[in-house]
């Protein structure tokens, strides 16, 4: 996800996408614990996707 995607959204929409993601992270992590997941780079991209997002969000509240 590229923040030029992400800095058009508003904050509402912007903690309901981290919200997202923070609960695919969660079952990624459980898969990856399991052995389940076929590619662990997932939860590195995860894991940067949701800062991206409070990032942007820091950018909106503190305008």
């Amino acid at each position: 996800m590229k923040f030029t995607e992400i800095k058009d959204l508003s904050v509402v929409e912007l903690k309901k996408k981290r919200a997202g993601l923070s609960e695919e992270l969660f079952q990624a992590r459980i898969k990856n614990t399991i052995g389940q997941l076929s590619n662990p780079i997932e939860i590195r991209n995860l894991r940067r996707d949701i800062a991206k997002i409070n990032t942007a969000i820091v950018k909106k509240v503190a305008r």
